[in-house]
């Protein structure tokens, strides 16, 4: 029995009308955790991408808290995507900095063809894995019941990858 909060069947008409009356509110709400008002909007838009994608699928009891739980998440994975990101590159930095004359001028080109090599030598799963939430920028939850696995194993599958890549770009630069 559904209730009368519950939402499915979204159409364009009703999404239109959704989107209109939750983007900027979500928008704001994310503003209490980045002031990158880019990296905001991309969050959102790919929140409501996915609700658009996932229509059929999706029965929302309250959509507000829907929304603004799924933008919260993304962005949190966003911000703590960025953070591995800075990580790197100021592991890769610090090492360079040994090597190289000039401090002050990095190759990123050269460093995401390494980042690319690391990624490429996991094993198959790990790689995948490591890719849906790296570049697809999927949530560990998302991964998990995409591969119908425990997200104890897609902690555990990153955990790994992150280990792996950063022991190559460590061994690369040595």
């Amino acid at each position: 029995m559904k209730s009368q909060h519950t939402i499915s069947n979204i159409d364009p008409a009703s999404f239109r009308i959704i989107y209109d009356l939750y983007f900027e509110p979500v928008c704001v709400f994310l503003s209490y955790y980045t002031r990158d008002v880019a990296a905001i909007e991309d969050v959102v838009q790919d929140v409501f991408v996915s609700l658009w994608e996932h229509k059929e699928y999706l029965e929302i009891q309250y959509l507000k808290t829907y929304l603004y739980n799924a933008a919260r998440n993304r962005m949190l994975n966003y911000l703590r995507n960025r953070e591995n990101r800075i990580a790197l590159l100021a592991e890769w930095i610090k090492e360079n900095e040994t090597v190289e004359a000039s401090p002050d001028c990095y190759d990123m080109e050269e460093f995401s063809v390494i980042l690319r090599k690391a990624v490429n030598l996991l094993p198959d799963r790990c790689k995948e894995i490591f890719i849906l939430s790296k570049e697809q920028k999927l949530t560990y939850q998302q991964i998990a019941d995409y591969y119908h696995i425990s997200l104890k194993t897609v902690e555990s599958q990153m955990a790994i990858a992150l280990k792996r890549i950063r022991k190559y770009i460590a061994s690369f630069l040595a």
